[in-house]
């Protein structure tokens, strides 16, 4: 019995020729040869055989990420190794490749209704030998005496894999275009006779090659095209999974960008160690400063005051400055951002974190100045989770303070190399800033998720705009009538605040669930409520309510936007074990970008027009008296 067994794990190990995908078959068995243990990175060694995880190396990265880089292993080269058995009468060379791709945020090769390659396949990240025009490359001659021969290489995963025109400027592979994802990546060792890979198609054996218009996907090709079962050809799937994270050092700086400020000269007083524009912040920071945008036609006409709002403002306060000032006493201005960079953003070097600091005002000099950091590294999909402190929203009275908190993607813009998806039906709003009359086009490079946390109603709004409930009007002439009793749907939830989860797709029709008004989603036996103001709007919002002590008056909270080829979620929580969903979007009913985007983080002022509803109006809350402080303690992308 026990010969027999040995003798059944033998056969077990012994495989036909064809595609494997390897879980524990050290052996592939074909007419002419045999391969066994095929190891993708024999030259990075962690704690787990199968799984292995490194960190994108962000030092001098400006022109893509490389993975492996030089500070990482000893020439910035993974080493792959195979042994090889010539099974002929005559030593012979045989032909081999390998490819990799990330599996964490891909469209499956197979499309199960039509049993054909995935349409969208093509736009996995998958790669081979750097320089795509080399396919597949000859062995040494392996003599034929029954003995396996070791065979090695190297590569590494790049940016840009199939090195297409579409992300090359001026003759130069700008590789930072299209930097690797993270999460998991798959290896797939392919060998083959000579006869048997003239065979293989050159759109397979060059990536950067396309068939028509389309590129095609060897994963397919090889496990479930045509050959997967070719007479000749060996390919196995490694059971080793690396997986790539991006943490990057928040202590390593804040780079100042020119092209923030359009060029223009500015203030450098505040430049320091860890902050402006010097070689070492230049090459290694992740960070820089971020200005936003400022509508210079949404102007605010403020009320005169001055107060520590997080502090010392009740109801009755709000409610008497909103009354009693006139016309004209109140301030004209617009919402503003920093003209002095590095005075409301730090880098500490010693603990690892950024603080973020919207600047107290002072009469004379009356203004709301927002803040905040925008990374210097795009990236398609990924899990991008934060570990923050920022600003309380409300004070103990529960008046808000004006403050959003906000944590976004946004397009890292260029035009046609970031250009989205082709949006069919009518395509898609041409401009980010256009009304619902504006031209619809093909293609776009604007893209955009967002966590935006405010006082603001959390309900899905009626297909009105505004108002979104009644409220009365304060009537400066009799008493009882000024100090307004908020609607009670507002006092029910006094101490809460909400959270915003937004998608912008421009518009593009093309989801069958595509629709106006509200509209559920559901997920995990939960429904996220919809909203859309108009067919030509350009983003989806669900709403949540969340306590604002909770979320920033406690030492630190979790905020992750999980960005997937199908589908986004978002997640917040006190700890990494206890995230739980406060927004859920998938491709039936919004149109997911798949082009690449910068992480942005705020405490900005909103002109409240933006949310109708809400119960505090910006102009009505008083220049803030003392700063408001955030902290970011940690940013990980995976």
């Amino acid at each position: 019995m026990k010969k027999l067994f040995l003798l059944l794990i033998g056969i077990v190990f012994i495989m036909a020729c064809g595609t494997r995908q390897s879980v524990v078959v050290p052996i592939i068995d074909c007419p002419d040869f045999s391969i066994q243990n095929f190891t993708p990175i024999a030259n990075y060694q962690t704690d787990s055989l199968y799984h292995k995880i490194i960190y994108l190396d962000y030092d001098n990265a400006l022109n893509g990420f490389t993975i492996p880089s030089v500070q990482q292993i000893k020439g910035g080269l993974f080493q792959l190794s195979f042994q090889l058995k010539n099974k002929t009468s005559q030593a012979t060379q045989f032909y081999y490749k390998i490819y990799y791709q990330n599996e964490s945020y891909k469209f499956n090769e197979l499309d199960s209704a039509t049993q054909t390659e995935h349409v969208f396949a093509e736009e996995n990240f998958y790669g081979s030998w750097e320089q795509s025009d080399i396919g597949f490359k000859p062995t040494s001659s392996i003599a034929a005496d029954n003995t396996f021969h070791l065979v090695t290489d190297s590569f590494r995963i790049v940016g840009n894999p199939r090195n297409e025109q579409r992300y090359f400027s001026k003759g130069k592979n700008d590789r930072w275009k299209r930097n690797p994802r993270v999460g998991n990546y798959s290896f797939l060792l392919v060998v083959s006779t000579k006869d048997d890979t003239v065979q293989i198609p050159k759109t397979i054996q060059h990536i950067g090659l396309q068939k028509g218009s389309h590129f095609e996907n060897p994963y397919f090709y090889f496990l479930y095209g045509a050959g997967k079962n070719a007479k000749g050809i060996v390919a196995s799937k490694s059971n080793l999974a690396l997986k790539v994270v991006a943490n990057p050092n928040l202590g390593a700086g804040i780079y100042i960008n020119d092209n923030i400020f359009q060029n223009k000269s500015y203030d450098k007083s505040y430049f320091c160690k860890t902050c402006g524009q010097d070689s070492s912040i230049y090459k290694n920071a992740a960070i820089q400063q971020f200005i936003n945008y400022v509508d210079a036609s949404s102007k605010l006409y403020n009320i005169p005051v001055l107060a520590d709002v997080q502090n010392n403002y009740s109801k009755m306060d709000y409610n008497w400055n909103a009354t009693f000032y006139t016309k004209e006493e109140l301030i004209p201005t617009v919402i503003q951002t920093s003209q002095h960079p590095c005075q409301t953003v730090t880098s500490d070097a010693v603990n690892k974190k950024i603080t973020l600091r919207n600047p107290a005002s002072k009469p004379g000099e009356w203004k709301k100045e927002s803040v905040g950091i925008i990374t210097r590294h795009g990236f398609t999909y990924g899990k991008f989770r934060v570990k923050v402190k920022l600003t309380e929203l409300l004070n103990k009275d529960n008046v808000w303070n004006g403050i959003t908190n906000a944590m976004w993607l946004i397009t890292q813009g260029g035009g046609e190399w970031n250009f989205r998806r082709n949006c069919g039906n009518e395509g898609y709003m041409s401009t980010y800033w256009g009304g619902p009359n504006d031209k619809r086009v093909k293609a776009v490079d604007y893209s955009e998720i967002d966590f935006e946390i405010l006082k603001t109603p959390p309900y899905c709004p009626e297909n009105i705009f505004p108002p979104v409930y009644k409220a009365n009007t304060p009537n400066r002439n009799k008493v009882k009538n000024w100090n307004l009793k908020l609607p009670d749907d507002i006092l029910n939830t006094d101490d809460q605040i909400t959270v915003a989860c937004t998608n912008w797709d421009m518009a593009c029709s093309e989801p069958k669930n595509y629709d106006a008004g509200c509209q559920p989603v559901y997920y995990q036996n939960k429904n996220f409520e919809a909203h859309r103001w108009e067919r030509n709007y350009r983003a989806l919002t669900e709403k949540s309510l969340e306590k604002d002590n909770e979320l920033f008056k406690s030492d630190f909270y979790y905020f992750e936007i999980d960005w997937r080829p199908t589908e986004i979620i978002w997640r917040i929580g006190k700890d990494l074990k206890h995230l739980r969903v406060v927004g859920y979007m998938n491709d039936k009913v919004t149109s997911i970008a798949n082009n690449q985007m910068l992480f942005i983080i705020t405490q900005e002022f909103h002109n409240t027009q933006w949310w109708p509803g809400t119960p505090y109006k910006q102009e009505n809350i008083p220049f803030p008296s003392k700063d408001m402080v955030g902290e970011i303690y940690d940013f990980t992308i995976e």
